[in-house]
């Protein structure tokens, strides 16, 4: 059964891609249908998901009610099977020192986990990374004076996060182009071949490092995760590489994004823009505004429905792959008045951006604040500031998981004074 009594299950829709190059486009028409949840088949080209049905949520209130539902699993043995054989297809292209993790955990795996990494992952802790963040910024802004144009993805906004993210957790600065190259590999939409070897040759980079860490710890984030303790129960090294793999994940790629996607939203609305460069305070209302209207994630990690599950007005079956779209629910006009527009007097409504429920993202308060110190002193060093090419040339990093940018290329300086 997929619907309701009364109304006829509609056939699965076949997707293209503009899932990942023109997602507002698709979702605004999926919203005008009425329809919170739909049966689709992911389109050819979409790496290990490539042509599985699925059930899509873009519904607000459906995708809130799916992320906190227990009868929904993130659990990767069971949603494993779905994605085919084949090393790359086995796990959705993730090794199996990285596979067990918090974002692939169900209750009560998930619980122990994620209260072991909030002992060591603190909001005093992230408070205590502010000087540094805004000492990297402005680091990344010098060598920008005096250049005319620049893909700020490449000089700006990937060079932050990675630093703070390498830093934090204690990885050597010599390290980082590799990191780099490695999640970038994962999540903007190689092919199952690459995204496998990219996942080995990580997961076999974080094991050394756990066991260098637990050999000889230090005051990072990893050593407080080694040395994390509730009740006697600490973390062992194959749990540690997985969730060292997330913490990458969500402080690298997620605020690349946050950042790009910011500066290209605020681009294209320069009454926005300089409204927010004529008063500083409300950049963290203005953080959360683009994070809604740009959201650095499309979706949330797929699950599978352990039992079958009311929702919207269809019932998932039992045993179903379903993807929730947090790009579309943070879209959605039921929910939010004016949805495509930019808006920092927005009443401050909850958008899942950072996901809900149990797998709400532990990271979302560092990503909030190097979104915070990143927008607002380029928009203060660089009052000029303006795409460089039309915006028809940019396209979106093909990826199910990842909403951003493969370049941003900008002009800093005003044509005349080039």
């Amino acid at each position: 059964m997929s619907a309701l009594p009364g109304r006829p299950p509609e056939p699965a829709l076949q997707l293209d891609d503009s899932l990942s190059q023109r997602p507002h486009e698709l979702y605004r028409n999926l919203h005008a249908s009425g329809a919170g949840v739909r049966r689709v088949i992911m389109p050819p080209g979409a790496g290990p998901w490539s042509g599985l049905p699925v059930w899509l949520v873009t519904g607000y209130r459906e995708a809130r009610a799916a992320l906190a539902d227990p009868r929904l699993s993130n659990d990767l043995q069971r949603t494993a099977r779905f994605f085919g054989g084949g090393a790359g297809h086995s796990r959705g292209a993730f090794s199996v020192a990285l596979s067990q993790n918090l974002l692939h955990a169900d209750p009560p795996d998930h619980t122990r986990l994620r209260k072991l990494v909030n002992k060591a992952f603190t909001s005093r802790a992230v408070q205590r990374l502010e000087p540094r963040i805004e000492q990297i910024t402005a680091d990344l802004l010098d060598r920008l004076a005096g250049v005319g144009e620049t893909d700020l993805l490449v000089t700006y906004a990937s060079p932050l996060p990675i630093i703070v993210i390498c830093e934090l957790l204690g990885i050597p600065a010599s390290d980082e182009d590799a990191i780099r190259s490695w999640t970038k590999g994962l999540v903007s939409g190689a092919s199952p071949a690459d995204m496998a070897t990219a996942s080995e040759e990580i997961g076999a980079y974080l094991t050394d490092l756990v066991a260098r860490k637990r050999a000889n710890p230090g005051g990072d984030l990893l050593s407080e995760l080694i040395r994390a303790n509730e009740d006697g129960d600490q973390l062992a090294d194959a749990e540690l590489v997985p969730i060292t793999f997330v913490l990458l994940i969500a402080g690298h790629e997620t605020t690349i994004n946050l950042i790009g996607n910011g500066v290209y939203a605020l681009l294209r609305d320069r009454p926005q823009l300089e409204r927010l460069r004529a008063d500083s305070s409300l950049l963290p209302r203005a953080v959360d505004e683009l994070l809604r209207h740009e959201s650095p994630s499309s979706h949330g990690t797929f699950r599978s429905t352990t039992a079958d599950l009311p929702l919207g007005d269809v019932v998932i079956p039992a045993d179903e792959l379903v993807l929730v779209s947090l790009i579309a629910a943070n879209r959605d006009p039921v929910r939010f008045e004016r949805p495509d527009a930019l808006d920092w007097s927005r009443p401050q409504t909850s958008s899942l951006a950072f996901g809900h429920g149990i797998h709400h993202c532990v990271g979302a308060p560092l990503a909030r604040m190097e979104g915070r110190i990143a927008l607002g002193r380029l928009l203060e060093r660089f009052p000029d500031l303006a795409l460089a090419v039309a915006e028809d040339d940019l396209s979106w990093n093909r990826s199910t998981l990842i909403h951003g940018l493969r370049s941003l290329p900008v002009r800093l300086t005003a044509k005349d004074t080039q």
